[in-house]
């Protein structure tokens, strides 16, 4: 595995506040680069689960592992299992349109199984949601129509079964 390698992280915190701070300085102490946070409150809104995607080499991510699962707050800190997790993540696009090519970019959306969330005069909003490679591949499309502005969530996660 490279050192540019993407790794998700699953960690079960109290709902409090300084949790992430705490947690983040950990990864930015270890020369790790959070590339995406998801944080949102769990069914019991003492706890929240955070979704961290990192970049940085294996054996630095066993520490900020144990070092995360040290905290005081923090429950539960694993790298979920892809094979037993369903992964997914949202984008916004605004591509520009003009009469000939949007026919073509709805076509697109619905190639993607995506949604038009906005239709003007000289823009669309798409909304995709799925796997990173399939936004990524949405975005690749839409880049020749021109992209005035993309918004993507990080991903977010849950193990499968029980």
């Amino acid at each position: 595995m490279s050192n540019d390698a993407l790794h998700t992280l699953s960690i079960l915190v109290a709902n409090k506040p300084g949790v992430l701070v705490r947690i983040s300085t950990i990864f930015s102490r270890r020369g790790f680069n959070i590339e995406s946070l998801v944080v949102s409150a769990t069914q019991d809104g003492r706890f929240s689960r955070m979704t961290i995607v990192a970049k940085g080499d294996p054996e630095t991510l066993d520490q900020i592992i144990k070092q995360v699962s040290k905290l005081v707050d923090v429950l539960q800190a694993a790298i979920p299992n892809s094979s037993f997790s369903i992964e997914k993540e949202l984008a916004l696009i605004k591509v520009t349109v003009d009469d000939e090519t949007r026919s073509q970019v709805l076509q697109l959306v619905q190639h993607f199984k995506a949604q038009t969330v906005d239709i003007s005069d000289y823009s669309v909003v798409i909304q995709v949601t799925g796997n990173t490679d399939k936004l990524d591949a949405c975005q690749r499309v839409l880049e020749k129509y021109g992209i005035i502005e993309l918004v993507r969530t990080g991903k977010i996660l849950m193990t499968r079964g029980n």
